[in-house]
């Protein structure tokens, strides 16, 4: 599988696990202490081919994640869920296998800079998102679905109104999940 757009990664295993899974080309942050010159980079791949961030599924990797799309508007994000990116006691890309970057990759979305809030907190009630006893693991799943990987209840209505994602997009990936479908 060619990806066209560069794809942005914390560190050397996270490039072979990449590099593995597809043909592309790779940006290394060298985990949080990224440089000016790797923010340069990242910014003239983006004007020119787009970039793809696609950090480790854990709070480093997050805060990684927003620093670059601070600095950078215009990425797209791609999310792996911990539990493909779990090994021996250990969370990252590195761990995940090929066809789990791959479909993290084909899922990945761009932020809108001006995002509208079209989902609320009620309509995380609604389909048991939050407040239930499995909010988690419903949240779990539908960031699955949606390939917006997982996320709290206020990082999930972040997410939902700053991906664009439509009314009906949600409305069929929440069916999937009440369905039982998970991804």
């Amino acid at each position: 599988m060619n990806i066209r757009e560069v794809i942005v990664v914390e560190g050397k295993d996270d490039e072979r696990a990449v590099k593995q899974a597809v043909d592309a080309e790779v940006i290394l942050t060298s985990g949080y202490g990224i440089t000016e010159e790797t923010f340069r980079r990242i910014e003239f791949a983006r004007l020119r081919k787009g970039v793809i961030v696609l950090t480790d599924p854990d709070r480093p990797g997050e805060q990684i994640r927003k620093r670059i799309n601070d600095r950078v508007p215009g990425c797209k994000n791609a999310y792996l869920l911990q539990a493909d990116a779990f090994r021996k006691n250990d969370i990252g890309i590195e761990n995940a296998a090929p066809g789990a970057i791959r479909e993290a990759l084909e899922k990945a979305r761009c932020v809108v800079e001006t995002a509208a809030d079209v989902f609320s907190r009620e309509d995380l009630f609604e389909h048991g998102l939050l407040g239930g006893p499995d909010a988690s693991r419903r949240r779990e799943a539908l960031g699955c679905i949606l390939g917006i990987g997982y996320a709290n209840g206020k990082q999930l209505l972040k997410r939902l109104n700053h991906y664009a994602i439509g009314r009906e997009e949600f409305q069929r990936a929440a069916a999937r999940l009440a369905e039982g479908k998970g991804a």
